[in-house]
């Protein structure tokens, strides 16, 4: 298990916690698609991102969506009033299944993987997807934010 605490961008801090070997080196990759999402969306403050595999990422699943299996990533936003100030919220990733995905879309596992960090973070601040009008909002804020780090776009 690996704890990385980055500040990143003076805006946003970033509490890493790795618990499996596929993310090790791209840890940084990570933390930066993070802090170019916070400076594009005006966002300070401080984020947990767990680099889970699927075992874990699939029992936060179950736990706190009710459903079975991992999934790529997860948000939770804080429970208002129950959070420090500033505190944005939590974001988990589960590497098998990002790898998994990454191959079968040809993308490189770790573009794939910022794109999810940045679909996460964008979560965390009110994004959403449901309707098709928000998904092309999101979307957008996401090939921008992606773009910026020099990463295709994802939905080409």
């Amino acid at each position: 298990m690996t704890r990385v605490r980055a500040v990143a961008e003076r805006t946003l801090e970033v509490d890493v916690l790795a618990n499996a070997p596929l993310w090790r080196g791209h840890e940084d990759l990570l933390t930066r698609a993070l802090a170019a999402a916070a400076a594009e969306e005006g966002a300070a403050g401080s984020v947990s991102l767990l680099l889970g595999d699927d075992v874990s990422v699939a029992a936060l699943n179950t736990q706190f969506r009710g459903k079975q299996g991992p999934t790529n990533v997860l948000s939770f936003p804080p429970v208002p009033g129950t959070a420090e100030p500033g505190f944005l919220g939590d974001i988990a990733l589960a590497a098998e299944t990002i790898v998994e995905q990454a191959n079968f879309q040809g993308k490189r596992f770790e573009h794939h993987a910022a794109h999810l960090v940045v679909h996460g973070f964008l979560h965390l601040l009110g994004y959403d997807h449901e309707q098709p009008a928000d998904a092309e909002k999101m979307e957008a804020r996401e090939r921008a934010i992606l773009q910026s780090l020099g990463i295709e776009d994802p939905y080409a």
